[in-house]
């Protein structure tokens, strides 16, 4: 085995243990959400279900989003830690192409990366909203997806409606995890 393989093949082991949701070729170009309105999508998500991922492994995950200037959106991310402890994050966000405002770009503080995609596939603002984020790595890419509300919770047929859209674009709503949201769980985390 030559040192190409091996470190393909290391990568490929880590990311698979991580929990991230890795697929060979490039990343998939779903269809995101027309007349995208930023304005509108600012204010407080409550995680429902996600993509599993290495970096975010708590409970009673929060998004909050607040206008910084004209297209830019400060992220305020908040979840319970397994310990007891929250464990929050800032970032920002922001359309890298004004004429695709659905396609955001979201970079956190204290996180040397390229800013990442952040693309709302579906949101009709006050109940739900659907993200999609991918990136490539030459021959294979990773995927991240969350379904979000406004509410701690969600109908079973928005739910459905939602993984149909993911299902759509080629991803595996079965590894799609849910959310705790309990008020007794989360009540540290919603103050």
């Amino acid at each position: 085995m030559n040192a190409v393989q091996v470190i393909f093949l290391t990568l490929l082991s880590a990311l698979a243990v991580s929990a991230q949701v890795l697929k060979f070729g490039e990343c998939p170009q779903p269809t995101v959400q027309a007349n995208f309105d930023l304005n509108r999508y600012i204010g407080k998500w409550y995680e429902i279900q996600k993509l599993p991922t290495a970096f975010q492994r708590g409970e009673c995950s929060t998004a909050t989003y607040s206008l910084i200037s004209p297209g830019v959106v400060r992220v305020f991310n908040k979840e319970l830690l397994d310990d007891g402890t929250i464990n929050t994050i800032f970032g920002s966000a922001q359309a890298k192409d004004p004429a695709e405002p659905a396609k955001l770009q979201v970079s956190f503080d204290g996180i040397l990366s390229p800013p990442n995609p952040y693309w709302v596939l579906s949101t009709n603002y006050e109940n739900h909203a659907l993200v999609y984020s991918c990136t490539d790595f030459g021959l294979f890419h990773i995927e991240l997806s969350w379904i979000l509300s406004r509410e701690p919770t969600l109908s079973e047929g928005t739910l459905n409606q939602l993984r149909g859209i993911l299902s759509s674009a080629g991803v595996d709503v079965n590894k799609l995890i849910s959310t705790i949201h309990s008020e007794t769980y989360c009540s540290a985390v919603n103050q």
